[in-house]
């Protein structure tokens, strides 16, 4: 077995309030390279009241991104990363403010800042060359994980896959939830599934250990809390308790691995494009026979916070699109061998994931 030697964040905040540190935090990194600072926020609040608490210099650039409907891209942060490097060179620091997307395009932004050549080329494990330029991740919604993982998940030409090495771990991490007050219902609801379904797959598949178990155990108690305790729902507490959930069930999923939901989400999201958290909504519905215990809680909560998920999709679905769709979540070796086993290309076959996908 190999054990991983992993990174971690090297600089956590916690607490509401705490984005009002952001400058003093910046401040010591400002005379790194050519002096100045890259700010890539979530586009729902340009015109807002966050807009105007970034702490940006006359020196920055700060750059609104529209994430929806679609993930990012490799295509986008090359642009990005050309952009910024034409425009004023190479930054200080970069810093990202949003949801997954935006942690995932900050991250990687920041990696290929200093890495030539297109990031299609680096999507996997360690082929970064070069550590990447400081940077900061602020999420303004919990669930995803993203904020924590050495991973900055990306939709390329040929395959939606992360640039992953330690290099991709934030420098410093702010934990606001103050910033996660006007998240939408269903957004809040289905980020925080992320974050379970991370803690169910981590935990009931064959690389689970005693490190990633207690991670996961507190993250899914704390989603428990937060989704069907006496309290449940959109309140400074719960918000405060998902975003530490989110954090711990990164965590609990790095030591571990993702599986067959997070398998099946990724076809989705390359073929037709659905945000990632809704992508797992949709699939996990499907696969009490492989999660029994995660799917009646999952089942649970859906109708505890008046939550209805489509099905009958498949019908709209053409063979070519199932079969390009199982094909990307067939390729995605190392969560079928977490999910099955280490003989899981015996049991598992392109036909099979093609029937999962039709249940849906």
């Amino acid at each position: 077995m190999i054990h991983k030697n992993f990174k971690s964040i090297e600089k956590t905040v916690f607490g509401r309030g705490s984005f009002n540190q952001l400058d003093e935090i910046l401040q010591p990194k400002r005379s790194l390279n050519q002096g100045f600072m890259v700010f890539v926020v979530d586009n729902y609040f340009k015109g807002k009241d966050l807009e105007k608490r970034i702490p940006a210099k006359p020196e920055d650039l700060v750059y609104f991104i529209d994430v929806d409907p679609h993930e990012p891209t490799t295509e986008q942060i090359d642009q990005l990363r050309d952009e910024i490097l034409a425009t004023k060179g190479l930054p200080s620091g970069l810093i990202g403010i949003g949801g997954g997307s935006i942690m995932d395009i900050a991250k990687a932004t920041a990696l290929m800042l200093t890495n030539e050549g297109p990031s299609q080329n680096y999507q996997g494990l360690n082929l970064i060359k070069k550590p990447g330029v400081y940077h900061v991740g602020v999420p303004t919604i919990s669930g995803t994980g993203a904020e924590c993982s050495m991973t900055a998940v990306l939709t390329g030409p040929e395959k939606k896959l992360g640039l992953k090495c330690e290099w991709t771990i934030f420098d410093q991490v702010i934990l606001d939830s103050e910033l996660t007050a006007t998240v939408p219902v269903d957004k809040w609801f289905y980020t925080g599934m992320d974050t379970f379904i991370h803690c169910i797959e981590s935990r009931d598949g064959i690389l689970n250990n005693a490190y990633s178990m207690a991670y996961g155990e507190q993250s899914l108690k704390l989603c428990r809390d937060i989704y069907l305790g006496e309290n449940a729902g959109q309140n400074p507490e719960n918000d405060d308790k998902l975003m530490v959930a989110s954090l711990m069930g990164g965590l609990s999923l790095t030591y571990s691995e993702v599986g067959i939901c997070h398998a099946l989400s990724y076809g989705l999201s390359k073929i037709f494009g659905e945000k990632h958290c809704y992508a797992n909504c949709l699939a996990f519905q499907h696969l009490g026979d492989f999660y029994p215990e995660g799917v009646a809680e999952f089942n649970t909560m859906l109708k505890k916070h008046n939550i209805v998920l489509p099905t009958g999709l498949s019908k709209n679905w053409s063979d070519a699109e199932i079969n390009a769709m199982a094909h990307v979540a067939y390729n995605l070796h190392h969560m079928w061998n977490h999910a099955i086993g280490t003989d899981w290309q015996e049991k598992i076959s392109i036909e099979f994931i093609e029937g999962l996908f039709r249940r849906m």
